[in-house]
């Protein structure tokens, strides 16, 4: 069961107290791990109330491992601004990753959609992160050094029809690195607001997690 979560972000001199708005999940039980899903991009409407979000955090309950997601800052009951800056963005997604490293034992998972898993990517570094879960990431946006020197296991996820993150753009990153699974969901664009691309994504992230 989902429970709210008050994420802490740093305080500064001007600005203290401040939290993000968050759901988290226990999995099986503590030791099982989880991961922090990152919503699409604050000033277009993201927000972890995002279907794709709820997909992958469904995706890590049939897994057995906790899931915390959570909006950006300014965004819903979030503290603050809404931002595009990449660098408030990988502050939030930091201050996640604190909460889920406090609540449950690692391997962590880095995850997010769009504008989320481009976020992730950056995030990754920690040592408590093994795996990057990552759905339609825009390549203008990756990291493409990060994403290479990453030890861990990769998923990615686009549709065909993405028109923001084009599969075959995505398969020329990430053509030669290890350890990556990469899948391009038939008859799905950006939104997966249409075709079956939800339902594959869920079920692949699935048995990825699982394995």
């Amino acid at each position: 069961m989902e429970q709210a979560a008050a994420i802490a972000l740093p305080d500064t001199d001007d600005r203290k107290g401040r939290v993000l708005d968050g759901l988290f999940r226990m999995g099986q039980d503590k030791e099982s791990g989880g991961a922090v899903i990152a919503a699409p991009h604050p000033l277009y409407g993201g927000s972890m109330e995002s279907p794709v979000v709820g997909a992958m955090d469904f995706a890590c309950e049939k897994a057995g491992i906790a899931a915390l997601r959570f909006d950006w800052r300014g965004v819903g009951a979030s503290a603050g601004k809404p931002s595009g800056e990449i660098s408030d963005a990988l502050e939030d997604y930091n201050a996640a990753l604190d909460f889920l490293e406090d609540s449950v034992t690692p391997p962590l998972v880095a995850a997010g959609y769009s504008f989320g898993a481009a976020t992730a990517i950056l995030a990754a570094h920690r040592s408590t992160v093994r795996k990057l879960a990552l759905v339609a990431p825009p390549p203008v946006m990756l990291d493409t050094d990060r994403l290479a020197n990453f030890k861990g296991k990769i998923f990615i996820a686009v549709g065909d029809y993405d028109a923001l993150a084009s599969a075959s753009d995505l398969e020329k990153v990430v053509k030669g690195l290890p350890s990556v699974e990469f899948h391009v969901l038939e008859d799905t664009d950006h939104f997966f607001m249409k075709g079956p691309g939800l339902k594959l994504m869920r079920a692949r992230l699935t048995d990825w997690l699982k394995a």
